[in-house]
């Protein structure tokens, strides 16, 4: 997970546990460390290497369309499947993310109730699902 708002990252944990999901959960905070994240993996075989990205757009240092593009030329984590989870709900962006290789968008809403919904998205994506996506 790359998210700088630790209510945020706390929200999407939340959603993960609430649909039963075991999963080993990264953390970084600015887009700098998401790509050395990667850069990690791809020299040093014992690193772990995501099966799904949760990556906010607006991180510090890098942006995630850089940490997208970054992640999509790893020799290692290139296939894994990116969730974008952002507070901007342009178009565009949704547009820009997919053409990138985003698997799915999921705008970050101001109800505890609506984001809980996110653990259903990452779900149905780990399930090899992802064609009911919002992109």
């Amino acid at each position: 997970m790359a998210e700088d708002n630790r209510a945020d990252e706390f929200l999407i944990r939340e959603s993960i546990v609430r649909v039963k999901l075991k999963a080993e959960v990264h953390i970084v905070r600015d887009g700098e460390k998401a790509i050395r994240f990667f850069e990690q993996a791809d020299t040093d075989e014992s690193a772990p290497c995501p099966s799904l990205v949760i990556l906010d757009l607006n991180l510090p240092k890098k942006h995630g369309r850089e940490v997208l593009l970054q992640l999509r030329q790893s020799r290692r984590c290139a296939g894994a499947l990116v969730l974008i989870v952002t507070s901007s709900d342009l178009e565009r962006d949704r547009t820009e993310m997919k053409q990138l290789g985003a698997h799915d968008y999921f705008c970050k809403p101001s109800k505890y109730e609506d984001y809980m919904k996110l653990g259903d998205v990452v779900k149905r994506l780990l399930e090899g699902r992802p064609e009911e996506g919002s992109l």
